[in-house]
């Protein structure tokens, strides 16, 4: 028997089939970062468990490379590939929540806002990211940060189960009881085991959210960073925080001749009892004096969609990232010097915490293995206009050099550039042995590559 064909593909395939001669291709390999550019010679629009299969195993019988996409956020744009075949999941977006059991059931393609808005209907929540539009597959395979994460730990630790795709054509159930060495490698591995075509997560009771939004002149960044460093470290878990660099948005609270200019933000979210929300946010006002701030209980969906308006599709993207067990004196002082030069509106560097329930799971328990840091910095590099790219790079280049003697030598696999294959042993360490081992049991021949590699 020949290869299939693309006949044979469409054939197959309930969803649909785009190829480079189809209406909508340009639209259908576009992914969120507007730097990367690429052409598969297929784009499958996945419905269900069968058409990813189907889009699987069509990579594999023709040796071509294979993009999972999900949300299609992925900084360096591996949700897609140059002459491959691309499983788009963006058509399984189904979350089925039970309210008993406090579980949600998740398809492969549903973002945060399709999670966080069927499970706010029954009081639900689990950690998420901070932009609505972030896809949940990316977010728990690479571990999961989130303003609830010091409270209901990583994504990825609330994960019970997940169905999956594997190189060789199955479709596997795996938790702690089936496959477990493949559940253990999900939890943070990344995309290099298969297609996750839907999971299922651990809710926690969470409606509503007591927010503060803190905006601080730059003559306070050190003793921001300074007070953000040593509260943090003993905060109630029910206070999720990170500091930002910011250029102000238009935001009705800031007045208009401040609009552009540039501040350090501290972003604050309670997530405890209502009424202890102004205690919990008061020692923010503390750190120094606040030129402008926001204040609010608001639905927790309405504060994972905040920023959203910052961040459309089509930006250039250009990360770098950084696990640290300590926010140092010499790394405060580098970010002095760095984050108020932050070049537009959309860019930023945000320092998340890493403790709380974080820290109550142990580093070989799943594979994202960074359980002793402390902090997880990111140096986000967004932009709208492609002639910026030289110099905006060379931004995120430079603070990151200026941050890196103060960090560990691993970063957070979701906030990883497209040159970071390098790095991939370091954000593991002690793991990186087991999940080599996983990926030859399960993808010995590493159909999924596009991704930062784990090389069988």
């Amino acid at each position: 028997m020949g290869k299939p064909t693309i006949e044979d593909l469409t054939n197959r395939v309930h969803g649909g089939v785009i190829t480079p001669s189809d209406e909508g291709y340009d639209e259908a390999r576009r992914v969120y970062n507007g730097m990367v550019d690429r052409r598969p010679a297929a784009v499958v629009r996945c419905v269900n468990a069968g058409d990813v299969l189907a889009a699987v195993g069509f990579a594999r019988e023709n040796g071509l490379d294979l993009a999972v996409r999900g949300g299609g956020h992925s900084v360096p744009g591996y949700g897609t590939c140059e002459g491959g075949v691309v499983a788009d999941l963006s058509g399984m977006r189904g979350v089925r929540v039970d309210p008993t059991s406090r579980t949600a059931r998740v398809e492969g393609g549903a973002t945060l806002s399709d999670l966080d808005a069927a499970t706010h209907a029954f009081g639900l929540a689990v950690t998420g990211g901070i932009v609505s539009t972030t896809g949940v597959g990316g977010l728990t395979l690479g571990g999961g940060f989130g303003h609830l994460a010091r409270s209901l730990g990583l994504t990825c630790d609330n994960l019970l189960s997940a169905d999956v795709v594997t190189a060789d054509g199955r479709l596997l159930v795996v938790s702690e009881r089936e496959h477990p060495d493949l559940f253990w490698a999900l939890r943070g591995g990344s995309g290099n085991f298969g297609a996750v075509t839907s999971f299922e997560y651990r809710l926690s009771p969470l409606e509503n959210v007591y927010v503060g939004l803190f905006f601080y002149e730059l003559e306070h960044v050190e003793a921001v960073l300074r007070h953000y460093r040593e509260h943090i470290a003993t905060a109630p878990e029910q206070l999720g925080a990170f500091p930002a660099f910011q250029i102000a948005p238009p935001l009705p609270f800031i007045p208009q001749d401040r609009h552009g200019d540039t501040f350090i933000l501290e972003v604050v979210c309670w997530s405890g009892p209502l009424e202890e929300g102004e205690q919990a946010v008061q020692p923010f006002r503390e750190a120094a004096p606040v030129s402008f701030e926001l204040v609010t209980p608001m639905p927790y969906p309405a504060l994972q969609g905040l920023f959203d308006a910052l961040l459309p599709p089509g930006l250039q993207h250009y990360w770098k990232a950084a696990f640290a067990t300590e926010l140092t004196d010499g790394a405060i002082a580098a970010h002095a010097v760095h984050g108020p030069t932050v070049p537009v509106v959309t860019s930023t560097c945000h320092i998340y915490p890493v403790n709380g329930a974080c820290h109550r799971v142990a580093p070989e328990a799943t594979a994202f293995s960074y359980r002793d840091a402390s902090f997880a910095t990111v140096i986000a590099g967004m932009w709208p206009d492609p002639a910026d790219d030289a110099a905006n790079t060379a931004w995120v280049r430079d603070y990151y050099a200026a941050v890196a003697p103060h960090s560990s030598a691993g970063g957070y696999v979701n906030f990883m550039g497209p040159d970071d294959q390098d790095r991939v042993t370091d954000n593991y360490r002690d793991n990186y042995a087991r999940l080599v081992d996983t990926k030859r049991a399960y993808d010995p021949e590493n159909l999924f590559h596009v991704n930062h590699n784990i090389r069988p």
